[in-house]
């Protein structure tokens, strides 16, 4: 039974870390109703890295021709690093002031349902208004542009609102294009849940627990596979259908939570 709890969990991971659904509240959520416990958040961590290196892997061309030509200083490169790094800044500065009530909101379903169905509103209502396209590429991005999307992603800290979902509707708002949006949004993820790892890491390091290292490994593969797997395809999706089936997707899963919720599950 625990090995399927680990499968489901890491699924759950890759599929949701880069899609506007909330992995995190899906985690919190499955990990509730599935009675699964992390010990230091042990296995979260592992899986989010699993999530972390389909990025890697999935844009290694581009990530290799950035740093390439940041040795060159190649104007793109240095503009599309700044971008990510700026639009990073903001996370980690909150993330480390806040970082011990934005674990206590991590016990809290009840809440997570509800920020999946208020996201889920938003989104739609997004998805509506008439925003003019400035920003074709995150090359074009400018420094308050790059920054005001890292203080949108920051509202991600809630548990169920996001990160994905943040920084692609915050970008909409501020008139970039769809699938920049997007991918935006996926080269944002790698400096802010490796250093979100990193530091969860050094803060609980003496809780962790390492004892079930198979289980480990095998959520970290389903989230590497789920993920890459997300990540091939997402931009295309996108591109076609937009962001609306996201928004009914959390609203029926938030929803659902809610009822199971109240029925004392």
């Amino acid at each position: 039974m625990e090995l399927i709890k680990v499968v489901i969990l890491g699924l759950l991971e890759g599929l949701t870390e880069f899609i506007p659904v909330s992995s995190t509240g899906h985690l919190v959520l499955g990990g509730h109703f599935l009675g699964f416990e992390d010990a230091g958040d042990t296995f979260k961590i592992a899986i989010q890295l699993g999530a972390i290196l389909a990025i890697c892997f999935a844009y290694r061309e581009k990530l290799v021709s950035v740093t390439t030509g940041l040795v060159r200083r190649d104007r793109d490169a240095l503009r599309f690093t700044t971008a990510v790094l700026l639009g990073f800044l903001p996370a980690m500065l909150i993330g480390v002031v806040a970082y011990k009530h934005i674990k206590a909101l991590l016990n809290n379903p009840w809440g997570v349902a509800w920020a999946l169905v208020i996201g889920g509103v938003a989104i739609l209502v997004i998805e509506r208004m008439v925003k003019r396209v400035r920003f074709n590429r995150v090359e074009e991005f400018s420094p308050g542009l790059s920054l005001r999307i890292g203080l949108v992603q920051c509202l991600a800290m809630i548990p169920g609102v996001s990160r994905s979902g943040a920084t692609i509707m915050g970008s909409l708002l501020m008139g970039v294009e769809r699938k920049a949006a997007a991918e935006y949004s996926f080269f944002l993820a790698v400096p802010t849940m490796a250093g979100a790892t990193v530091y969860d890491l050094y803060k609980q390091w003496d809780v962790l627990d390492f004892s079930q290292g198979a289980y480990i490994a095998i959520g970290f593969l389903m989230a590497f596979l789920a993920a890459l797997a997300v990540v091939k395809t997402l931009v295309a999706f996108v591109g076609k259908h937009g962001f609306a089936p996201f928004a009914w997707y959390r609203i029926i899963i938030g929803g659902l939570a809610l009822i199971l919720l109240f029925l004392g599950q």
